[in-house]
């Protein structure tokens, strides 16, 4: 059984995109205020750089610079004193992965695909190769949507492919323990794909379903209306995603079997993130951002080491 969650802080703007480093600080982005933050261990919070927009996903990249997805901003609706997103704003600065160093310097590394300009970059993972795949969500406006894609890049700023598209909402993004699978959850139909990993942005079909994203097999489909947000893995190769809806983290198995779903106090919180301090520890912080919170919980298992740290 899972811990009971413990509050670290709270008072973020919407916080999204963990990252727990080894000093038992967490960096994290905040949507709202649009700004890399960095919680402290003493449950402080320090801003690393303003970043504009709507900082989304972020991971550690080879540099040990903060590789960031900015969806390009959002509206933003409160009731009952939670906070949502809502659809593109009319300050929309277009999607974008930034490069951000951990004492304050933005670089903006992509803007555009192939002359396509980014949408709504929304979840990173790093592989060993040293190249980052990400999610784009797309932006919604009042009568129409973008569909979403899935992208590979690499740090230096000199490639980046679209790999998957169309998907629908395609949020959390993250690697198998041995690099082998990619996981991806589309928030909307509330589904988890999984494709075989041929090499550094190739990918493989697998499962052979009909018309299924760039070959993909479904790892798992959720019943009822539980809309998906980022994911995580954790050590024992379960897919942790969070669930919107429910207000909790899903654990997924690696057969597709869903195990255990791990809820926060409040349901009504929009549970967005989860992320693990690494293998040897069982340590996993959890975003519950409509009320601006940050969780931590003692996981059932332990983490799993990303491929780069800070």
């Amino acid at each position: 059984m899972t811990a009971p969650m413990q509050v670290v802080t709270s008072g973020l703007g919407f916080p999204e995109g963990p990252i727990a480093m080894g000093d038992g600080s967490v960096v994290l982005v905040e949507i709202q205020r649009r700004t890399l933050s960095r919680v402290l261990p003493d449950r402080t919070i320090e801003v690393i750089a303003h970043l504009g927009g709507g900082p989304n996903g972020a991971a550690i990249g080879p540099d040990g610079a903060v590789y960031v997805c900015n969806n390009g901003g959002f509206e933003w609706h409160e009731r009952d004193g939670v906070t949502a997103p809502g659809g593109q704003p009319d300050d929309y600065i277009g999607g974008r992965i930034q490069r951000v160093t951990l004492d304050g310097e933005v670089t903006d590394l992509y803007t555009e695909v192939d002359g396509r300009g980014l949408r709504g970059p929304n979840d990173i993972v790093f592989d060993t190769d040293g190249g980052f795949w990400f999610t784009d969500l797309g932006k919604r406006r009042e009568r129409d949507s973008d569909t979403g894609a899935l992208y590979y890049a690499t740090p230096d700023g000199r490639s980046i492919t679209e790999v998957v598209h169309p998907l629908t909402t395609p949020n959390g993004v993250g690697l198998s323990p041995d690099g082998s699978r990619l996981y991806v959850a589309e928030t909307g139909p509330g589904r988890v794909w999984e494709w075989e990993v041929t090499g550094p942005g190739k990918l493989g079909p697998l499962g052979g379903l009909p018309r299924s994203p760039g070959g993909a097999g479904l790892l798992h489909g959720f019943d009822g209306f539980q809309l998906l947000d980022s994911l995580a893995v954790d050590g024992e190769g379960n897919v942790c995603v969070a669930t919107l809806v429910t207000g909790a983290v899903s654990v997924i198995a690696p057969d597709g079997t869903l195990l255990r779903q791990v809820a926060v106090p409040d349901p009504d919180e929009y549970v967005t993130n989860i992320c693990f301090a690494g293998a040897g520890s069982r340590t996993a912080w959890i975003t519950s951002s409509g009320r601006g919170l940050l969780y931590s919980t003692e996981w059932h298992c332990a983490g799993l080491d990303l491929a780069f740290t800070a």
